[in-house]
């Protein structure tokens, strides 16, 4: 007798291995999948501009970064004692206006770069909502606790976040037409906007993406990653869930990996993947006796395995 569904996956025909250069973008789920591919030390860049939820500000944010329309004054404004930009996360925000600038435009800088080179796109979206400046009508990224009357809240519509999609895979390709993306969508609930308009939220991504997907002609590199179904379907438990009941927990987001590693992550890098897990686990070992010559002979050994993977990749560090 079976006890729970299983979602089933089909193998990419583009693996992920220690040679690939996997670039992320997208909502806080992104950065748990980004924390993985970290431990693991594979080559892995993540939200250069912070966490982002929405089509259109992914869009917008690729688009600004392809055609390197560089921030200037007009594009951040001074709130709370600090300066924002609308179209990043607060993590950007600086004291100094110059400061902030140049980070926007070194982030502008570096991740054209790094498309130019990835092999690999990840793209999690989180939610349709978006609040849209009404001073300026632009859809904004993060409102940076401005006060809400000065937004409008809007559900966007399925046809605008197919073409937004479309867009976003067009300008990466314009730079980079080998790459290959990945687009999920995040199975982080988000019930602030209410039980039934999350689910709307999330079948408005699903609908405008699945556009995208069918198209193979124009997008034959792009696949789909299930992670809000794995969470729904084969986790479908609040024992999988963080505190707030929203988030999925460590076990949870160990378990949408090994999911996704078993399908996106190339054979010949498992073996790697176990010896960096080895290390990883060895470094965070405390001895009860440091000054011990077992001890001593544990960490030669140790570095011992550090230098020898070092030699075959050499972009791993610890």
């Amino acid at each position: 007798m079976q006890f729970r569904t299983l979602i089933p996956l089909s193998k990419t025909n583009n693996p992920i291995d220690y040679t690939s250069k996997v670039l992320s973008f997208g909502s806080c789920f992104a950065e748990n999948m980004a924390d993985k591919f970290d431990y693991f030390k594979f080559q892995n860049e993540t939200n250069p501009f912070g966490i982002i939820f929405n089509p259109v500000s992914i869009e917008k944010i690729i688009e600004r970064t392809v055609l390197e329309e560089w921030y200037t004054e007009k594009d951040i404004f001074f709130y709370n004692e600090r300066w924002h930009s609308f179209e990043t996360h607060s993590d950007l925000s600086n004291s100094d206006r110059q400061e902030l600038l140049e980070t926007l435009n070194k982030a502008i800088e570096v991740t054209k770069k790094q498309l130019k080179q990835a092999t690999h796109i990840i793209i999690t979206y989180g939610t349709s909502w978006i609040y849209r400046n009404i001073e300026n009508n632009d859809i904004v990224a993060n409102c940076h606790k401005v006060p809400q009357k000065q937004f409008l809240k809007e559900l966007l519509p399925v046809d605008v976040i197919q073409k937004s999609i479309q867009n976003t895979i067009d300008l990466i390709q314009a730079i980079n037409p080998k790459i290959n993306f990945i687009f999920t969508i995040s199975p982080v609930r988000h019930i602030k906007d209410g039980f039934t308009e999350n689910q709307l939220s999330k079948s408005h991504l699903f609908a405008g993406l699945e556009s995208n997907l069918k198209s193979k002609i124009n997008n034959p590199k792009s696949e789909y990653f299930p992670s809000y179904e794995i969470m729904m379907d084969e986790l479908r438990d609040y024992r999988f869930y963080a505190e707030d009941m929203l988030h999925p927990n460590q076990v949870a987001i160990d378990y949408i990996w090994s999911r996704f590693s078993e399908n996106y992550i190339s054979e010949n890098s498992i073996s790697t993947m176990q010896e960096v897990d080895e290390i990883q686990k060895s470094l965070r070992h405390r001895s009860f006796n440091p000054e011990s010559e077992q001890h001593q002979k544990f960490l030669a050994k140790l570095q011992q395995k550090i230098a020898v993977i070092g030699e075959k990749h050499l972009h791993i560090k610890f």
